[in-house]
């Protein structure tokens, strides 16, 4: 089993079948491993470690009606709004009547949220009507996380595997049902069976140039599942966070959306409250209009726009509540020379949230028997457009709640066949075909970042999509691609040496980037219209007929069926 410290054992032997694999160690495949049946044998595999995920950089917190004078229709009600008439109300209505239960069980696992006296604390953030989020200073997904991986290493039914990376699914050839994974661990590429398959990778913000998600948010579990053709839904909708941190050097730091709910200012050069001029409720309107406002003012008024930023301001806020509320912002900020108490912070908008995934319904079940989807790698219905803030990490943990009710038949692990490992041809590890592929993952984040950013347009869009086709057709005529995409189904193969699992992973992540910036390009250029995350400048307004999802599959895209107006 797992050991006693912070980390699973670096030398654990991974067994080649499970009743479940979870993939992914954010909030949401901790949390869907913990409500898994205890009868089941579980693994969870993550790429990292299981301190390393976007959910432990999220600050700002969750989202619950935990008030009195606040309501369920109320936050219903806002996450519609959001969503700009792409929400699944029936999943939103879920999502929130479930929240207060799940804040319950993070409560009972000894998540230290911040409290005002007995009361728990909530803040206002943009797009809320009540205060209502929940949150542990300024680093909430910290102290979820941490909870949660306390929890899972006290579980005997549960084996968690660092540096295990996918390289696909594994399917039953007669009936399309999901079987396993192919995965890269320890020196070997391995075949896992497993009755169930849960994706909990994740984002793909590194497909991006400019984004607040950490380096492992590659898009894995998305493309995996494209390519075993699993529907996927409304790729368009990427979340761009109006705030992060811009300074030459520093990483993509997330300024949380709770420093302007508390009452800091986005100011520009001239020391003026611009995102006035954009929308009436300034800084506190949604995400996808601050960021734009930010986009369009820069594009106005600077020189170089690309390069530019504005400020956000926190002086207004009581030295105080800046004390208390955002201790890890003040650090991180020191740390690159910036004093927020009397100076405001450069920020310009990053890649923050993609709203497109992997369709699921309110069991997390995909369209592939056997494979499920939770949390960002998941699209449920309750964002729509446009994720309302802090609906995130409650996202994780009440559909991964819904993992309890999952029923598989347990494998019968004396009788089934153990998987041959084989000695085989060696990869080809070409020195020159490395550095083509460290140059595409260098270049490709730079084209969508220009072309399928904050604003989009068809013209641009068509050359993208070209010029990505092109890398793509390039990339899989290596010959490490071709050892890699040839290897024999089934057959695990012992590979020479870390240098090589860490080539392969660096080969998996660039094969996967490749795939979702496609496919975000090809969503994109089909969207004639402009909602939510999803911006054209050529055509600008949001249209009726429209109201509708993107789906794709395959190479296959399509329109769902038209949304209901109450929706909206």
């Amino acid at each position: 089993m797992i050991s006693s410290a912070s980390e699973p054992s670096l030398d654990l032997e991974l067994p080649d079948q499970f009743d479940v694999l979870v993939i992914g160690a954010g909030a949401a495949g901790l949390y869907a491993a913990l409500c898994l049946p205890d009868r089941f044998q579980v693994g969870l595999l993550t790429k990292d470690t299981l301190s390393l995920s976007a959910s432990d950089w999220a600050q700002g917190g969750i989202a619950a009606v935990v008030a009195s004078e606040d309501s369920f229709d109320s936050h219903i009600a806002d996450t519609l709004h959001a969503g700009v008439g792409l929400c699944d109300r029936a999943a939103v209505e879920f999502l929130v009547q479930q929240a207060p239960a799940c804040i319950q069980s993070l409560l009972q696992m000894g998540v230290a949220f911040d409290r005002r006296g007995n009361d728990l604390a909530l803040t206002l953030e943009a797009a809320h009507s009540h205060r209502r989020v929940l949150h542990a200073a300024d680093t909430t997904g910290r102290a979820v996380v941490s909870r949660l991986v306390a929890q899972l290493l006290n579980r005997q039914n549960i084996q968690a595997f660092s540096n295990a990376f996918i390289l696909n699914l594994w399917l039953d050839p007669q009936t399309g049902h999901c079987q396993g994974v192919c995965t890269v661990y320890q020196g070997k590429i391995l075949w896992i069976r497993s009755k169930a398959v849960i994706l909990a990778t994740g984002g793909g913000g590194q497909v991006f140039a400019q984004t607040t998600n950490p380096p492992l948010s590659t898009g894995d579990g998305v493309a995996i599942a494209w390519r075993s053709q699993a529907i996927l839904r409304d790729l368009e909708f990427v979340q761009f966070h109006p705030t992060a941190l811009t300074k030459l050097g520093a990483p993509r730091f997330l300024i949380s959306e709770a420093v302007r709910g508390e009452g800091a200012h986005l100011i520009d050069r001239q020391g003026r409250r611009f995102a006035f001029d954009y929308h009436p409720d300034g800084e506190l309107a949604p995400r996808d209009v601050v960021s734009r406002a930010i986009f369009s003012h820069l594009q106005r008024t600077e020189p170089d726009p690309s390069i530019a930023n504005v400020w956000l301001d926190m002086r207004p806020i009581p030295i105080e509540t800046i004390h208390h509320r955002f201790p890890n912002i003040i650090q991180v900020c020191q740390q690159w020379g910036i004093d927020v108490f009397h100076e405001p912070i450069p920020v310009a908008p990053a890649a923050h949230y993609w709203m497109g995934g992997i369709a699921t319904d309110l069991a997390n079940q995909t369209s592939i028997p056997g494979l499920y989807a939770v949390g960002e790698t998941a699209s449920t219905g309750v964002h729509g457009a446009n994720r309302l803030a802090s609906n995130s990490l409650l996202e994780c943990l009440v559909f991964g709640a819904q993992l309890a009710h999952l029923e598989v038949q347990p494998s019968n692990h004396d009788t089934q066949a153990a998987i041959a490992v084989s000695a085989v041809t060696e990869p080809n590890f070409i020195a020159t075909e490395l550095k083509r592929i460290e140059v595409l993952r260098q270049e490709l984040p730079r084209l969508i970042w220009q072309e399928a950013g904050i604003c989009r347009e068809q013209a641009s869009l068509a050359q993208a999509i070209a010029q990505v086709e092109h890398w793509r057709q390039e990339f899989a005529q290596l010959s490490l691609s071709q050892w890699v995409l040839n290897r024999p189904i089934g057959q695990s193969i012992n590979l020479d040496g870390a240098h090589q699992q860490a080539t392969l992973r660096l080969w998996s992540e660039t094969q996967n980037l490749l795939d979702i910036g496609y496919l975000i390009l090809k969503s994109a250029a089909f969207r004639t219209e402009s909602r939510g995350g999803h911006y054209r400048l050529d055509h600008p307004q949001t249209q009726t007929e429209w109201q509708v999802h993107t789906l794709v599959q395959a190479d296959r895209l399509w329109k769902s069926p038209p949304l209901a107006s109450d929706e909206s």
